[in-house]
């Protein structure tokens, strides 16, 4: 598989087997994932996978606790403006669509968006962690690390979804985990085999034409 194949399969799976993945696969894709760029080579990201017992002791504790904590950042703008608002729509409104579950049924809604603090149904859960004294560059420099990750588990035959979900648990998650107190958590990520049958694994999100964002300039 090449670069451009993985970019074009690479989903967010929300529907997962519950076949395991092996711990020297998990540690093989974080480790060959650090090759991802980072300003300086600071290398910010701090990495925790979670599975077995203590990932089923973390699903237990948010299952316990359904309203969450007090986030440690935004995760969307307040009164998000557009073209990403409605992006954000249409993409709620499709995914949704995709599970038969309509606007008017907010409780399938709540129901379905539960599942992210079951990982749907992933074997693993990563969280990716960074220092708090470290800025938005940084900040980017985990999302390319995070892309990485998401690309060679594409590679391996292995599916994902990064979830900022768990920025709601920001305290249940650095518990579980052991995070220093200088720490805090920015995302994590299901990891698993994708449930190939399941219609949400079907849909895929919309990407707007390149010309939409992209002015090429001074080329022949």
């Amino acid at each position: 598989m090449d670069v451009s194949e993985a970019v074009e399969r690479r989903t967010s799976v929300r529907a997962f087997t519950d076949q395991p993945v092996a711990r020297e696969v998990v540690a093989d894709i974080l480790a060959r994932a650090a090759r991802a760029p980072s300003g300086g080579n600071l290398q910010p990201w701090r990495v925790y996978a979670l599975a077995g017992s203590p990932l089923t002791a973390l699903k237990a504790a948010v299952a316990a606790n359904p309203m969450g904590e007090k986030m440690e950042y935004n995760v969307y703008p307040p009164d998000l403006w557009d073209p990403f608002r409605t992006r954000r729509f249409e993409n709620g409104e499709q995914l949704y669509a995709s599970i038969g579950v309509p606007r008017d049924d907010r409780a399938g809604r709540l129901r379905w968006f539960a599942r992210n603090a079951e990982f749907f149904g992933a074997p693993v859960g990563l969280f990716f962690c960074l220092d708090r004294k470290l800025g938005p560059p940084q900040w980017s420099d985990v999302g390319m690390y995070m892309q990485t990750v998401m690309l060679l588990a594409t590679e391996r035959g292995l599916a994902t979804c990064a979830q900022e979900f768990w920025a709601r648990y920001p305290q249940t998650v650095a518990g579980h985990v052991g995070l220093p107190d200088d720490h805090m958590v920015f995302s994590g990520m299901a990891l698993g085999y994708a449930d190939e049958g399941h219609p949400i694994n079907q849909w895929r999100s919309a990407r707007d034409p390149v010309e939409t964002w992209c002015d090429l300039k001074g080329f022949e």
